[in-house]
């Protein structure tokens, strides 16, 4: 059995992408965290964390791998979709279906694509 640590993000700026995810998340950045840095990472309270890490090249293709979220403190997926929105990212695909099921394909700053799904609420499970 393995245990993951971290999800790593490859990206051209980490300090500012991972600024951007942690005003996305509420996930704090390291104290000795600054511009430049080649890696910085945001740490939750169990794992796995999130790890930016700086490279060369540019993303040019869709992702492999992509973070699922939803949003919390009583926001639905429609509300979280919004405030993302406001924080600079951009809709990809929206599959948002009309009896209320489905998600939105969104991408970050650096294009990085994720998923915003139904709250747990939405989905009637407790949060």
């Amino acid at each position: 059995m393995i245990e993951i640590h971290a999800v790593t993000i490859d990206c051209a700026e980490p300090y500012e992408l991972a600024s951007w995810w942690s005003g996305a998340t509420g996930l704090p950045l390291g104290d000795d965290d600054e511009p430049g840095d080649d890696e910085v990472m945001l740490r939750t309270e169990r794992g796995p964390f999130l790890l930016f890490i700086r490279v060369p090249e540019g993303k040019t293709v869709k992702n492999r791998v992509h973070l699922d979220v939803n949003g919390t403190e009583g926001r639905t997926r429609d509300q979280e979709v919004e405030r993302l929105l406001g924080l600079g990212a951009t809709v990809l695909w929206d599959h948002r279906q009309a009896d209320g099921t489905g998600w939105v394909t969104m991408r970050d700053p650096e294009g990085n694509e994720f998923c915003v799904c139904r709250s747990q609420a939405e989905r009637g499970l407790p949060e």
